[in-house]
């Protein structure tokens, strides 16, 4: 089963159209979103120490199960035509096992 692994850089609104796009295709087994395990620490001697982090769009990573690897193929088209039409960036990192 292919399992695509990917980054959006976009809004939560962003994520839940993405989602729904992807959800709307058939034979999607799974979709989740990935937390972010890794630690972000701030240097203190940035000139950005203490600045809020919150402007402008963050970064959701998702995790797409497929039943093969043709709707694999299906999913990536519709997220790019989805990245182009709402100008989000999405970037793809498969794993297909």
């Amino acid at each position: 089963m292919p399992t695509l692994r990917l980054r959006i850089t976009g809004t939560d609104d962003d994520v839940r159209l993405v989602t729904d796009l992807v959800n709307d295709l058939d034979g999607i087994e799974r979709i989740e979103e990935i937390a972010d395990l890794m630690p972000h620490m701030d240097d203190e001697d940035s000139s950005s120490a203490g600045l809020s982090d919150d402007i402008g769009p963050g970064t959701h990573e998702l995790e797409i199960d497929a039943p093969n690897p043709s709707t694999a193929a299906k999913v990536r088209d519709v997220l790019q035509e989805a990245a182009i039409r709402h100008g989000l960036v999405v970037e793809f990192e498969t794993d297909e096992g």
